[in-house]
């Protein structure tokens, strides 16, 4: 599936201001499910200095960096991006796909950093085990029944809602709360899957629904190292395995180092600022162009 997606975002800002360092992920991931073909950014006013970086993730951002004042930040992301249909998991395993809990032992050292749990101590939310346990139960232990029936067990527990503004919710709080955006309920899915020796992490970027929603906003949703298929991507919200009609922007451990935008401003007391954006895309084979509007964070 070939997409072209238009990006815009705009600060606007009530005195004269000075902006600090900024991080962006804005940049399509280029590799595995998904070829980014074109890429383009521009931002206003025109940064003093900028570089690419390959984050720990292996996705790549942008730094920027900006002198004088400014009553306004504007940044213009526009790629073309090629989604591929993934090899169906069942064939990925040899011959059975693997039991659980997987043996932290048997995983490469590199992906340890995606087992920690979310205290302090590394230790994960007692809350988050218990639900990974009910679901391990009802999947007979083995990795994709479990990996279904938690986001059937999910889904249950758990309302799905629009929150716009704030970090994504640790596990304990949205199943206390009973509700969860797309950001709370990917969170509950990576501590769930680390409690069972599953690798996970935070993924944000673009779901694009068919017929397309009135308003386009950015997306969440978990990756899943799976031993002979690698990671994968599953979205709680959906309840599925994720698919073509997915773009993805960055992934982390830390929802918010996966941010669109994040940076820091300085200016007189009480300043105030304003966020409003713009998704667009425009889907080569199903012909279509879909655009919204909205001026908070992802849901």
């Amino acid at each position: 599936m070939l997409i072209e997606l238009t990006h815009n975002l705009t600060y606007r800002y009530d005195a004269p201001i000075s902006l600090g360092d900024h991080r962006l992920c804005l940049q399509p991931r280029g590799h595995g499910h998904q070829r980014l073909l074109e890429h383009r950014l521009i931002v206003s006013p025109e940064p003093s200095h900028h570089h690419a970086l390959v984050a720990a993730s292996g996705d790549e951002i942008r730094r920027v960096r900006f002198q004088g004042t400014t009553s306004h930040l504007c940044i213009e992301a526009h790629s073309k991006v090629e989604t591929q249909v993934a090899m169906p998991l069942e064939e990925c395993f040899n011959p059975l796909n693997p039991p659980l809990p997987y043996p932290r032992g048997h995983l490469n050292r590199d992906l340890h950093g995606a087992l920690e749990g979310w205290l302090p101590n590394g230790q994960h939310d007692p809350s988050a085990v218990a639900l990974a346990q009910d679901a391990l139960m009802g999947g007979n232990q083995q990795t994709l029944p479990f990996l279904i029936q938690l986001m059937g067990t999910i889904q249950d527990r758990v309302k799905y809602t629009e929150r716009h503004l704030g970090p994504a919710w640790p596990a304990g709080r949205t199943l206390r709360e009973r509700v969860g955006s797309c950001r709370d309920l990917a969170m509950l899915m990576v501590e769930c899957c680390r409690s069972v020796g599953l690798p996970a992490r935070f993924t944000s970027g673009y779901q694009l629904i068919d017929p397309p929603p009135a308003d386009y906003d950015l997306h969440a949703w978990a990756e899943i190292y799976l031993p002979g298929a690698g990671w994968r991507g599953f979205d709680p919200s959906a309840g599925s395995e994720i698919n073509e009609r997915y773009i993805v922007l960055a992934s982390s451990s830390k929802p918010e180092l996966t941010a669109a935008v994040s940076g820091n401003f300085s200016g007189p007391p009480n300043t105030s600022s304003t966020l409003n954006w713009t998704i667009k895309a425009q889907i080569a084979d199903v012909k279509h162009d879909d655009t919204a509007m909205k001026t908070a964070q992802a849901a």
